[in-house]
């Protein structure tokens, strides 16, 4: 069972690790090669894929391949895109073409992000192979993943090329994610088997694969709101992952702020905000019982407000206080919405459709509300700040345009949701 455990724990790791590479510095490195207006496609990309890769690479899984082979092809063909952008991005130089780059990552992150899932579903099998409850024992197990997305974040943060530039400025980001996804791909090979289901047990269908059946709760005032809302809160979640390490990045630009540490070490100063993640995780199951949905869901959202407000007010120097406080809160908008938004539809949707009901509410905050939020978050940046690159006073404007919508979410949700919370007895 130990040995079991350990497995799962390097999964995590490495899994989170592959991604923690590049994706909350990746902007930094594109503004540098002229990409600055683009950043937001690259973030949508990734929700956009996340609508349909996951659902066909599950039915894969569950049909014809065993999950841990599809997990390590997955990661082979990631890996080796993600490693294809950065020796082209080594070769072009300043030149690179939008083009290759763009499809490069695309086909990349299109493998990737189906992996997340099915990693969980290959640790839930092992753990109930070996006599383990899913339910108790993988989330010590999950924490790992985001101590993995810390790790390579501090590495790209710290660790400089020959020229003296930080990885998480350089195409190096994507070197050592690439690599990552590779040792993951042997690695995958020494997991459990997990094998694919009987004909008896049935096969999920696209449909049911990414949450279209679910749809008829549509027709349930209490999940409409639920999962609109769900969408425009989802629209927050890699606005910050985009543009924060440009952000803060752009202070050195400014005579005022260019030697301090924050201006100069992002991508440490925003790991922050993983490490609260960690942390809030452990709050959640004690909040959702004695406040309830509706009241932890709107804490999570003016915990956004907080999360860009401080981000618009704060600077490097003698306001980084504010950008620490930043960090913090995000454990709570991060964890305080996703968990627990996943837990209340499990507790609330029938059982013959718990799975589709969740693959829905993925597909409105991952796919559709991600897309759509990194789209209009571009949209904004481009219109007030001229060089994503350069340090740019209009940022303030940004943050705090971004903080407004939150609160606005945060009113109608809290007016338009309506559900009454009865507090369980111990």
């Amino acid at each position: 069972m130990k040995n079991t455990t350990l497995k799962l724990i390097i999964l995590s790791f490495l899994q989170f690790a592959v991604w923690g590479a590049y994706l909350t510095s990746m902007g930094s490195y594109l503004a540098g090669v002229g990409f600055g207006s683009r950043i937001w496609l690259f973030f949508a990309t990734q929700g956009f894929v996340s609508i349909f890769m996951p659902a066909l690479a599950g039915i894969v899984a569950d049909k014809w391949i065993p999950a841990q082979k599809v997990l390590s092809i997955c990661h082979a063909v990631a890996g080796v895109c993600m490693i294809a952008l950065a020796w082209y991005a080594l070769s072009a130089g300043s030149g690179v073409h939008f083009g290759t780059f763009y499809t490069l990552y695309t086909i990349s992150v299109a493998f990737y992000m189906p992996t997340i899932a099915i990693s969980n579903s290959v640790a839930y099998n092992a753990l109930e192979v070996s006599g383990k409850d899913p339910v108790k024992d993988f989330p010590p197990i999950r924490v790992f993943g985001t101590v993995g997305f810390i790790c390579s974040m501090l590495f790209v943060n710290f660790v400089r090329n020959g020229q003296g530039i930080q990885f998480q400025n350089s195409y190096e980001q994507f070197f050592v994610s690439g690599i990552l996804s590779v040792v993951l791909t042997l690695y995958a090979l020494t997991l459990p088997n997990c094998p694919c289901k009987p004909a008896s047990e049935g096969v999920k269908s696209f449909a049911e694969a990414t949450g279209l059946s679910a749809f008829k709760l549509f027709k349930e005032r209490q999940f409409a709101v639920f999962f609109i809302f769900s969408m425009l809160l989802g629209a927050s979640l890699q606005i910050t992952n985009g543009y924060a390490n440009t952000y803060i990045k752009s202070f050195a630009g400014n005579p005022l702020f260019s030697g301090t540490w924050g201006a100069n070490n992002a991508n440490a100063l925003i790991s922050l905000s993983q490490v609260s993640e960690t942390l809030c995780i452990l709050l959640i199951p004690f909040f959702l019982k004695k406040f309830g949905i509706k009241k932890v869901m709107l804490i999570s959202m003016f915990a956004w407000v907080l999360r860009f407000g401080f981000f618009g007010i704060g600077n490097p120097g003698g306001g980084v206080w504010l950008f620490v406080l930043s960090c913090i809160v995000y454990g709570v908008a991060f964890d305080f919405f996703n968990i627990s938004g996943s837990l209340f539809v499990n507790e609330n949707v029938d059982t013959g459709i718990r799975s589709s009901a969740q693959g829905l509410f993925m597909l409105m905050t991952n796919g559709i509300g991600a897309s759509l939020g990194t789209w209009v978050a571009g949209l904004v940046v481009n219109h007030f700040v001229e060089d994503t690159a350069a340090y740019d006073p209009e940022w303030k404007t940004v943050w705090l345009i971004f903080a407004a919508y939150a609160f606005v979410v945060a009113i109608l949700f809290a007016i338009l949701f309506k559900y009454k919370h009865e507090q369980k007895k111990a």
